[in-house]
């Protein structure tokens, strides 16, 4: 005799049974984007020191490193497991490690801290000078890493409705975003004695991640309908998905080929407009309200409201001539990435 299982029972149960099957091919998808490429080598068990570890970029980094079998050790403010400080580098220099990757820096648009000379020193500093004591514990190190992966961004590059910039553009000596870039890369450089550590920059864009970022920053206001255009809407918005950024740094460390600037954005070139439009269409919503110009001018000071009310187009030359291929070339893939799950779930 079949047992009495009422129809709430067994909707239950199969609306179970689909949520397994649904979370395991999502998490199965998710690791398959950390699985390794067969065609780079791996140096198994080679420490690697990260500056800046512990946020958003960091943390994705460190978890590619560690599934590639690396060990990792983060450079912090503070001690503790897996952790060097930075008072100690500066003091008894790096520990024997294979690679140095330094990514450190105060949140520059963080909403909470008024655009003043003392946040814009904390800024610089956080960057050049933290990179200056990486360049130089490496440049006095006997045993020094195979690689210095250091980080700018693409703020180096003057915004421009025009141009497009690849890796050998010029710039650097505008405005306070693009002289902060080019002191950065200037900390980052090693003696020309140099010989024995490979160095390479990547000038990221925006960085898009579901975890943290740019997105969780403005999840909320496009969820509940009101993530607009910034400005007019028709400014460059050069990005970068966090899989293909991490995965870039883990080509600068296992390819020996590798030298010099590359630009950590994607293929695509977009606008705040394209991003603004697949953002609002991966969560379908209207996204009515458009964030004009003098707002965000006040809201965030008007010398740093030029990282979202200006940008560049900036194309990935040198990062695509090194043999680098990207999981999430255009802005559609890595919205879908990001939220497809959503959309079962809340689409309406």
């Amino acid at each position: 005799m079949l047992p009495n299982v009422s129809f709430l029972e067994a909707s239950v149960a199969a609306g179970l049974g689909f949520a397994l099957v649904f979370v395991h091919l999502w998490r199965r998808s998710r690791q398959k984007l950390q699985e390794d490429d067969p065609s780079q080598p791996r140096t198994m068990g080679s420490r690697v020191l990260i500056g800046g570890g512990s946020g958003f970029i960091g943390t994705a980094l460190r978890k590619l490193l560690e599934h590639r079998g690396y060990q990792v050790t983060l450079i912090s403010r503070t001690p503790g497991k897996n952790k060097i400080t930075w008072d100690e580098v500066k003091k008894t220099g790096l520990p024997e490690c294979y690679a140095v990757v330094g990514m450190q820096g105060s949140n520059i648009l963080n909403i909470f801290r008024r655009w003043t000379d003392g946040f814009k020193k904390e800024v610089w500093d956080s960057r050049v000078e933290t990179t200056k004591t990486l360049a130089q514990a490496i440049s006095e190190a006997s045993n020094p890493p195979k690689v210095w992966v250091s980080f700018s961004g693409v703020g180096y590059y003057k915004p421009s409705y025009v141009y497009d910039y690849d890796e050998d553009s010029p710039g650097g000596d505008f405005d306070y975003i693009s002289q902060l870039a080019t002191a950065w890369e200037e900390a980052a450089k090693l003696p020309a004695e140099n010989t024995n550590t490979r160095e390479v920059i990547i000038r990221s864009g925006v960085v898009l991640g579901r975890d943290g970022g740019a997105i969780k920053q403005m999840y909320f206001s496009f969820w509940f309908g009101s993530g607009g255009v910034i400005g007019d809407g028709m400014q460059f918005f050069p990005w970068i998905h966090i899989n293909d950024l991490t995965r870039l740094v883990m080509h600068a460390l296992e390819n020996e080929k590798v030298t010099g600037v590359l630009n950590g954005v994607a293929p695509e070139t977009i606008t705040n407009w394209d991003f603004t439009k697949e953002f609002n269409t991966v969560l379908l919503r209207p996204g009515f309200f458009p964030l004009p110009r003098p707002i965000v001018n006040f809201a965030l000071g008007e010398e740093r409201a030029k990282m979202l009310t200006e940008g560049q187009a900036v194309v990935p030359k040198r990062t695509l001539e090194s043999g680098f291929t990207f999981n999430f070339p255009k802005i559609k893939m890595a919205f879908d990435n990001m939220f497809s799950y959503r959309k079962w779930f809340f689409s309406y």
